[in-house]
């Protein structure tokens, strides 16, 4: 068996408010581990065949730290450092849209609960996507992916590369 991906981590200074962020722009279960503390973010589902239908392998959950001391540690009073990165390149976090949902309802929501957009409508031609992409209140960056299908049609609003 190969090394798998199974979860990752978003670091904020407000777990609650994070998780309740996610919960508002994506639909997803705000699981407090405990509140403040640490929060799960369950997407719920599963991912899909190529027929469409439901796999056996459930949706990616991921979490949300907080700085002041991250979790799981072997010191109780966890590590250095302990505020959010604020300069330079950080991960970010990529986003399949839903059937049932929008990129614009998605950006419209984050925006209001205080992300910023850093750019809307762009296709990719190497991954043949639509992207869009915001920064969280807490400075992660999150891209939003649409699939464009087979012989897409780019609206003539979009920027391509």
């Amino acid at each position: 068996m190969t090394n798998s991906l199974i979860f990752f981590d978003l670091p904020s200074d407000d777990p609650h408010a994070a998780g309740e962020f996610y919960a508002k722009v994506f639909g997803w279960e705000n699981d407090p581990r405990p509140k403040g503390v640490y929060h799960r973010m369950v997407p719920g589902g599963f991912f899909k065949n190529k027929d469409g239908s439901d796999s056996q392998i459930g949706n990616l959950h991921m979490g949300i730290s907080n700085v002041a001391n991250v979790r799981p540690h072997p010191d109780p009073a966890g590590i250095e450092p302990r505020t959010m990165a604020k300069e330079g390149r950080k991960p970010r976090i990529w986003i399949l849209i839903g059937d049932d949902d929008t990129p614009e309802r998605i950006l419209a929501t984050a925006e209001e609960l205080g992300a910023k957009i850093l750019w809307r409508n762009h296709y990719w031609s190497e991954f043949n996507g639509y992207n869009h992409c915001f920064v969280d209140p807490w400075g992660n960056e999150i891209l939003l992916w649409g699939k464009a299908g087979e012989n897409p049609v780019i609206p003539d609003d979009y920027t391509r590369e």
